[in-house]
């Protein structure tokens, strides 16, 4: 394993997106992240050394958010494909922590659960040169989870916020026309989710789409673990696959082969590429891209202190597979 610096300006550093990275890909001349506490997706360009010379975009600027610019869009997945890059939020809904130490009160949050409009998006923006210009995106009454109200294996979880094993997306991976998007949760008897979809344009004005049904299912035996990012390799998703719950691991890269095996994918049909590193409270492995060299690169939410670099940067870790 190695480590790479990410390095990331002063504004990105008050707005902790160092610190919860939750979606990676390569780009031709660099990287795309994104945190999930903001609205912003960013691009850090390769200067021999480190990442960095960060340009910062409002998700705002490029398709229209049902909850405004302001309102942090959870962005969980990224995927750059034939052209595009995609952003996908997490479709979750929240239940508020407990911070106070008085019994009532923290009963009272627990019992709390907080929809944000903002987190039920879907983007797709041209890019030309690595630049985005305005894109399309599924949101509002047509996100994503519009279309599974009645779904017999997710429809009941829709209500149910992503940490309590409710519907959570975190990650999306584009092959051709498909769109495939990971599931943290729910787990289902300790099978994880992929939803497997096209979208179409859903008016003229070019700015809206809609999911083209039917769409897919896939449940695949990964131990128990749901989906936490997956990308492209070759004919193969690699899967980011850790708990579901607000657990601190195991955390693993799988292998799957959609070609020969569809639907129901048992784990004997499952590869299991690498067993990742993760702290206790930290050091939670969230976003996953393969370089050009076919090296996987990891960043980690909740970065340990160790992972803070002196420059405002934070260390990714690259594995040879």
């Amino acid at each position: 394993m190695e480590q790479v610096e990410l390095r990331f300006d002063h504004a990105s550093q008050a707005a902790q997106t160092h610190t919860n990275l939750s979606a990676i890909r390569q780009s031709s001349s660099g990287l795309w992240v994104a945190g999930d506490e903001t609205a912003t997706f960013e691009h850090l360009s390769w200067s021999g050394d480190h990442f960095g010379e960060q340009r910062t975009y409002r998700l705002a600027d490029y398709v229209d958010l049902p909850a405004g610019p302001e309102d942090e869009a959870d962005i969980e997945g990224m995927a750059r494909a034939n052209g595009w890059l995609w952003l996908v939020g997490s479709h979750s809904l929240k239940r508020k922590r407990v911070k106070s130490k008085d019994p009532d009160k923290a009963a009272d949050r627990l019992a709390t659960v907080v929809r944000e409009e903002n987190r039920f998006i879907l983007a797709r923006l041209p890019l030309r040169e690595e630049v985005p210009g305005p894109g399309a995106i599924l949101a509002g009454g047509h996100n994503l989870t519009a279309y599974l109200r009645d779904d017999r294996h997710l429809g009941p979880f829709l209500a149910l916020p992503g940490k309590d094993n409710g519907f959570d997306v975190e990650g999306i991976a584009v092959v051709g026309e498909q769109i495939y998007i990971g599931l943290r949760g729910p787990v289902l008897r300790g099978w994880a989710v992929v939803l497997e979809l096209e979208l179409r344009r859903l008016d003229d004005s070019g700015r809206r789409l809609r999911v083209r049904e039917p769409y897919r299912k896939h449940f695949l035996d990964l131990d128990g673990l749901g989906v936490r990012d997956l990308c492209p390799d070759g004919d193969s998703l690699l899967l980011l696959t850790g708990p579901t719950m607000d657990l601190d691991g195991p955390v693993r890269i799988v292998r799957w082969r959609p070609a020969e095996r569809q639907g129901v994918v048992p784990k004997g049909e499952l590869e299991i590429v690498l067993e990742l590193p993760y702290g206790v409270g930290c050091d939670h492995p969230e976003g996953l891209t393969r370089l050009d060299d076919g090296r996987l690169m990891v960043v980690y939410d909740s970065p340990s202190p160790a992972r803070i670099t002196p420059a405002g940067g934070v260390l990714a870790d690259v594995f040879t597979i």
